[in-house]
Order: C-alpha cells, then sequence, then structure tokens
C-alpha cells in the first residue's frame, strides 16, 4: 500500500523530511502498514466532511464547527474509533479550542510511540 501527504510541522518531523513538501509512505519491507494507515488516519483528520473524491463520509466539519465554534468532537470520535483497529493504541484529544488543535497519540503494533499535535485546517 501507498499513501502520500504533504509534510508540514509534526508530520515533517516524524518522517524526517523537510517540511512543506509531499512525500510518499509505503509498506514496509516487513509487510507493516502501520504508517500508511497513520497517514491515511492523518488525511482524514484534516480533511472537511465530504471534501474526498474517494469516500463522502472522510473527514470532520472543521470548517462548520469554527463558524458554529462547536468543536466536532462526535466525527472525530467516529474517526478514532474508525481506525483504532490498525494500532496497539489510538487516542485522540483535543488540546486547544482556540484555535482547534488535536494531539494524536499512537502506539503502533510494533511498538513504536508517535505524539502528533494537528491543528484542524
Amino acid at each position: 500500500m501507498r499513501a502520500w501527504i504533504y509534510a508540514t510541522g509534526d508530520i515533517a518531523t516524524l518522517f524526517n523530511v523537510t517540511p512543506n513538501q509531499w512525500i510518499a509512505v509505503q509498506t514496509s519491507a516487513t509487510g507493516d502498514n502501520s504508517y500508511v494507515y497513520l497517514v491515511a488516519l492523518l488525511q482524514v483528520l484534516l480533511l472537511n466532511l465530504n471534501e474526498s473524491p474517494f469516500f463522502a463520509t472522510s473527514g470532520i466539519p472543521s470548517e462548520q464547527a469554527i463558524q458554529q465554534q462547536a468543536p466536532p468532537d462526535y466525527y472525530v470520535t467516529q474517526v478514532q474509533q474508525q481506525y483504532a483497529q490498525f494500532f496497539t493504541s489510538l487516542v485522540i484529544m483535543k488540546t486547544s479550542s482556540n484555535p482547534l488543535v488535536y494531539q494524536v497519540n499512537v502506539i503502533l503494533k510494533s511498538g513504536a510511540v508517535i505524539s502528533l499535535a494537528l491543528p484542524a485546517s
């Protein structure tokens, strides 16, 4: 499997690349897809609801939430439940409401611990 992500901030640091560039993440030689699923999770959290051309239910309504001043916690919980099966542990929590920032803490099946601050787009 292969996924692409535009690496900025914590994402660029995680993959040890120069910020503000597209990177490909693919299945490791051992067959581990953990990083591919992590990239898919991050993409869903960065998408607005119905923004994906492939999956109409992907994304969270962050733009609408900002306009209505009600955080999209319900949708984030749905995403967390959808992707939890791919990791040993997945915790997504809101750390700031203004601006809206989510902390994503993941323990991969390989045992690697990843923690990212993800601002809502």
